[in-house]
């Protein structure tokens, strides 16, 4: 998956129908900084997962739109708006979201 830096976390990018479904499923955790971007999305689920969350969910610009924080595991719905084109997940309470930073590639 490509990488990309998004409000100040190198995040990777889910662009695939099928990496957008899976999301951070399966996965045990997420490095501090770190997270995913899942592109076309305005809602999301936390259905089989391991970790509580922390999502940003933000607009075509990268504007964010609104913040939920520590969304547990098997939370059934989290709707960010219909402004929200774009969502970014993190490991909850790890990151701090700096609003209207550009986005630059990730090393």
């Amino acid at each position: 998956m490509e990488k990309v830096t998004v409000q100040g976390v190198c995040a990777e990018v889910a662009t695939t129908f099928f990496q957008r479904a899976r999301g951070l499923i399966g996965r045990r955790g997420l490095e501090p900084g770190t997270g995913l971007l899942i592109l076309h999305c305005n809602a999301i689920h936390t259905f089989f997962m391991r970790f509580p969350i922390d999502a940003t969910f933000l607009d075509r610009n990268d504007r964010v739109v609104k913040v939920v924080r520590n969304i547990r595991p098997w939370h059934p719905f989290v709707w960010g708006g219909w402004r929200a084109k774009k969502v970014l997940e993190t490991s909850a309470a790890c990151c701090t979201v700096a609003v209207n930073r550009e986005q630059t590639s990730c090393v």
